[in-house]
């Protein structure tokens, strides 16, 4: 299986607190990975190493390798703005810009230099439907991204993501402010995505990793305590910690 991101010996300080704790670990190309464990674990801090949005946190300081496709993202001749394109991010709470669905999606590659107005519709409208709302929102392309439902928002915030046409898609417990019906529209999608995309998620909800995801990694006070296929881990975790906090015990 083709790797994405290898991850050694990873350490994480804000100030003096060490969040991250010594961390190896292989990602695979094409595949979801769910990262789990209660709040405060490390997950999301670690999510936000890959695109780096770490740097933007003051005293924050990384010790140790990741290597995207084998380049070492952390290389000072590493291109920010070029990681976090191939790195794309999906938020907790859906985040349109105060603009029309149509800009939202159009905004990234309008920033990166596109101008063709032909090119630009082929890839709104390609990013729509690939995100499953294009039907929902085809006769509304200029109304006010805001106008629309949470699980809406958070759909066309993944076809801005989607536009920029990353490698990778980072989502930060995209459905944890959606309602049912919504979350199941997210997950859907998510099994879709991943014929084309690496994707990551963060998530407090194991029945939503045990569904979704390919791979689990369990987060317990910085460290990663297991990490593997998602049925093996759920079914016969291989450390009591793990088994504890699937079955409830704790978190």
């Amino acid at each position: 299986m083709e790797k994405c991101f290898k991850i050694e010996n990873l350490n994480l300080y804000y100030g003096e607190k060490q969040a991250l704790n010594n961390l190896n670990i292989e990602l695979y190309k094409k595949k979801v990975t769910a990262f789990i464990g209660p709040s405060g674990c490390g997950k999301s801090t670690f999510l936000r190493c890959f695109n780096r949005m770490n740097d933007l946190i003051a005293n924050c300081k990384i010790e140790g390798d990741i290597t995207m496709d084998e380049q070492d993202i952390y290389s000072e001749a590493q291109d920010i703005v070029d990681l976090r394109t191939k790195v794309g991010m999906v938020f907790q709470k859906p985040n349109p810009f105060p603009m029309s669905i149509y800009d939202n999606v159009a905004y990234g590659l309008r920033c990166a230099g596109l101008k063709d107005k032909k090119e630009l519709d082929k890839i709104v409208e390609k990013s729509l439907r690939q995100a499953a709302i294009y039907e929902e929102v085809k006769d509304r392309l200029n109304e006010n991204a805001l106008s629309l439902s949470g699980g809406q928002q958070q759909r066309l915030c993944i076809a801005r993501c989607i536009a920029m046409n990353p490698d990778v898609i980072l989502m930060d417990e995209p459905t944890s402010a959606l309602d049912p019906i919504a979350t199941s529209k997210i997950e859907n999608l998510i099994e879709e995505l991943k014929n084309d995309y690496t994707i990551i998620i963060v998530t407090h909800s194991m029945q939503q990793a045990s569904r979704i995801s390919d791979y689990t990694a369990f987060f317990l006070l910085g460290d990663i305590v297991e990490y593997g296929e998602t049925k093996k881990l759920f079914s016969l975790p291989q450390d009591k910690r793990t088994e504890d906090y699937i079955t409830g015990r704790f978190g």
